[in-house]
C-alpha cells in the first residue's frame, strides 16, 4: 500500500488521501458498496466500474461457505471470480459473531459457527480468517476481532476488546508467515464498546502494533447506540490513530453519518444501506430520502434529481414510472440501486472537492441545510460538527435543532 495525504481541511479534521493498492488507486474519503457474496445486489461488476467505484467489500464468512475456497482458488481469487478489476476489501467474519450470534460460540481459540444452511459446525480462528482472505485475494484484509453488540455492557465488552488485541497478534503472525504483505494489507479493528477508557486501552495496544498493520478500522458501532455517543467514540479514535495510516469506520451509510465521520477524520466507510434501501423502493437524494411507493409520486414526472449523472436520472426515468415498478419489478430495484450508489459517491466526491478547494465547512452547512430542510438539524450532528469548528446554524438564524437522535425518516421506508 502507498498512502499519501494530499489535502487537509483548514477547520475540521477532514482530509483527502491517495491510497494505491495492487488493483489501482482509490482516492479517500470514500464509501464502499457492499458485495457480500461477491456481487452487488442488482448490479454487475462492469456496471459498478462504469459508475466510477474503485473499492468494494466482500464478506469472508459467506464466501467461505459459498462458493467455498476450492472454487475461489480455481478461479484465481475473488477478483477474477466476480469479474472485478478494481480494489477489494474483505471483512474478517467478525461481524457475524453479532449477526449470527445464535449460531456462534466464542472461545479463545476462535468462533465456532453452526452453518445457517446445513448446521455443520465450523471453527473460524484468527489464523483461518487470514488464510481464507489470502485465498480470496483482497487488497485489504481485516483482522478477526471479537465483536459484541454496541448495546452490550459489563465485563463482556472488556473481554472482547482484550481478545481482539490478542487475536490481532495472531493475525499479524499468520499474515507475515504467508508473505503477503506486499500485495494484501492487514487492517486492525479498534474495539471497546461505548466505554472511552476501554477504547483508549485498545487504541494504545493496537498503535503499538502498527509495524504489523497497514491501516485501522473503528469497529463495534452502528448497532443502535445513541448518536451523541457514536460520534464521540469516532472522534476519540480518529484523533488518536496514526496520521500516516487510513482510518475506516465500519458499517456507516447514512449521508449525515458519512459527512460527520469525514469531518472527524475518517477516510473510509461501508454499509449495505444504499443498496438495501433501494430494494425497499427508497431513493436517496440531496433533499432527503424519497419513498417511491407512496401514491403522491404516481403523477410526478420529474426525475429523482435533475443534476444526478446516474443512468436512471440520465435516462429521464420519472418518479411516476419508478412508483409504478418499485417492489414489483426487478428493474425498479436495479434503477434505484444505480441511483443510490451514485448518490453516496457524490456525497463523498463533493466532500473531497470541497476539502481540496478549502470550502469543506461551507459544503457541510449547505448540504445539511438542504438535506434536512425545514425539519431541523439533528442535535447530535450539530454537536459533532461544532467539536471540529463548524456551526451548522452559522448563516442560518432560523435553523432549528431537533433534540435527541434527530432522525427524520424511517430509512427503510423513506418519506
Amino acid at each position: 500500500m502507498q498512502f499519501e495525504v494530499i489535502a487537509r481541511c483548514h477547520t475540521t479534521r477532514a482530509r483527502v488521501s491517495r491510497m494505491t493498492l495492487a488493483h489501482g488507486t482509490t482516492v479517500l474519503p470514500t464509501f464502499m458498496p457492499v458485495a457480500t457474496q461477491a456481487a452487488i445486489k442488482g448490479l454487475t461488476s462492469q456496471q459498478m466500474e462504469s459508475l466510477g467505484v474503485t473499492l468494494i467489500l466482500n464478506n469472508t464468512y459467506h464466501l467461505n461457505l459459498r462458493p467455498g475456497l476450492k472454487v475461489l482458488a480455481e478461479a484465481g481469487g475473488a477478483h477474477k471470480f466476480q469479474g472485478w478489476d478494481r480494489n477489494l476489501l474483505t471483512d474478517s467474519g467478525g461481524f457475524q459473531l453479532v449477526s449470527l450470534s445464535k449460531f456462534t460460540t466464542i472461545t479463545e481459540e476462535g468462533a465456532l459457527f453452526a452453518s445457517p444452511f446445513t448446521g455443520e459446525p465450523t471453527m473460524l480462528t484468527p489464523e483461518e480468517s487470514i488464510s481464507i482472505q489470502h485465498t480470496i485475494g483482497a487488497d485489504i484484509i481485516m483482522q478477526l476481532d471479537d465483536v459484541v453488540s454496541s448495546l452490550t455492557t459489563g465485563t463482556r465488552v472488556e473481554e472482547a476488546m482484550k481478545r481482539s488485541v490478542r487475536w490481532l497478534d495472531r493475525c499479524i503472525v499468520q499474515h507475515k508467515k504467508a508473505g503477503r504483505q506486499d500485495t494484501q494489507n492487514l487492517f486492525a479493528i479498534v474495539q471497546g464498546g461505548l466505554d472511552p477508557n476501554l477504547r483508549d486501552q485498545c487504541l494504545d495496544a493496537m498503535i503499538e502494533r502498527q509495524d504489523g498493520v497497514a491501516g485501522y478500522a473503528i469497529g463495534g458501532l452502528s448497532g443502535g447506540e445513541e448518536k451523541d455517543i457514536f460520534w464521540r467514540i469516532i472522534k476519540q479514535c480518529a484523533d488518536k490513530l496514526p496520521e500516516e495510516r487510513p482510518r475506516y469506520s465500519m458499517g456507516i451509510g447514512f449521508a449525515e453519518d458519512l459527512l460527520v465521520c469525514v469531518a472527524l477524520g475518517v477516510d473510509m466507510a461501508d454499509c449495505v444501506f444504499p443498496t438495501r434501501t433501494a430494494r425497499f423502493g427508497v431513493a436517496l437524494t440531496h433533499d432527503g430520502p424519497l419513498n417511491l411507493k407512496l401514491s403522491k409520486h404516481a403523477r410526478d414526472f420529474r426525475t429523482l434529481d435533475e443534476k444526478c449523472p446516474c443512468p436512471t436520472c440520465s435516462d429521464k426515468t420519472s418518479r411516476a414510472m419508478l412508483h409504478h415498478i418499485v417492489t414489483h419489478e426487478t428493474s425498479g430495484a436495479h434503477a434505484l440501486t444505480l441511483h443510490n450508489v451514485i448518490f453516496q459517491a457524490q456525497v463523498m466526491g463533493q466532500a473531497r472537492e470541497a476539502i481540496i478547494a478549502g470550502t469543506f465547512p461551507e459544503y457541510l452547512r449547505s448540504f445539511f441545510a438542504r438535506y434536512f430542510g425545514e425539519s431541523g438539524y439533528p442535535e447530535w450532528c450539530v454537536n459533532a460538527l461544532r467539536s471540529v469548528g463548524v456551526d451548522l446554524l452559522e448563516g442560518d438564524p432560523d435553523g432549528k435543532i431537533i433534540p435527541g437522535s434527530g432522525v427524520r425518516w424511517d430509512y427503510a421506508q423513506g418519506s
